[in-house]
């Protein structure tokens, strides 16, 4: 299962997507993913899973290379099923049904922008640059800063007004100004090596730092579930009983809560 995980994460599948391409909840795919064999899962999933792989059977999982090709089939493979689910689907093969019609040419320009490079690009280097990019979409939501940043990019690309102020104009202002401060330094060279690399030690402590609770508050998490499948009797989470062992793993943690008072 660690070489299932990692092919999902190399393609850049999502647990929400691959909940909608198999029919189940997203918490349904962490359950699956879970299991120590893929042979363990329900038939009719796995069969999906596997026609999507493009293998046909669990053992062929270490043979899979996942290069520019690879990505692009199974891309393919999963919009098609995505569409026929969906009953609609524009000429790119992705759903944009209920969008605004400005909404969806822009999708459309992303995606054939991105197929394009995918399909010059013989190098992992495009791969990477939308893997980045779908990351830097995910957080989107943490960092109010992160739609700033592109806001420069696409001034400084000249594609955008430099008194252009699509969000908060004081904070976007402010925040252009310094970026471009620091742009400029890196393009002329004008800091010390031994400031930059002590500048790039406390990044990555910091982001070290972020990781270490992340994966802290996980173990917590799945710790919680474990004691609260336990206590109300269950071997595994289901649909049915999930909202049952959510609540009663909020309760174990009001229950350490307290005994920390």
């Amino acid at each position: 299962m660690e070489r299932l995980n990692e092919i999902l994460h190399e393609l850049g599948i999502s647990k929400v997507k691959l909940a909608k391409f198999l029919g189940v909840s997203r918490q349904m795919i962490y359950n699956y993913l879970e299991l120590d064999d893929i042979n363990k899962w329900p038939k009719d999933k796995k069969v999906l899973l596997l026609n999507l792989l493009g293998i046909k059977s669990a053992e062929e999982l270490n043979k899979i290379k996942v290069d520019t090709d690879y990505i692009l089939s199974v891309e393919t493979r999963m919009n098609t099923v995505l569409e026929e689910a969906d009953g609609t689907a524009n000429g790119s093969g992705k759903s944009l049904a209920g969008l605004k019609k400005r909404d969806q040419e822009l999708a459309n320009d992303i995606i054939d922008v991105m197929k394009e490079r995918l399909e010059e690009d013989k190098t992992d280097e495009s791969y990477h640059i939308f893997k980045y990019l779908y990351h830097f979409i995910q957080s989107l939501d943490s960092s109010r800063e992160l739609k700033y940043m592109l806001a420069y990019v696409s001034k400084a690309a000249g594609f955008t007004k430099p008194l252009e102020f699509a969000f908060d104009e004081e904070e976007q202002f402010v925040f252009e100004s310094i970026l471009f401060s620091a742009m400029t330094i890196y393009n002329n060279g004008g800091s010390s090596p031994a400031k930059i690399a002590e500048s790039h030690r406390r990044f990555v402590n910091q982001i070290e730092h972020k990781i270490e609770e992340k994966m802290s508050r996980t173990l917590e998490l799945n710790s919680a579930r474990i004691q609260a499948m336990k206590e109300l009797g269950y071997t595994t989470v289901t649909e049915e009983n999930f909202r049952e062992v959510l609540e009663k793993m909020a309760e174990i943690d009001t229950r350490k809560i307290s005994n920390l008072k």
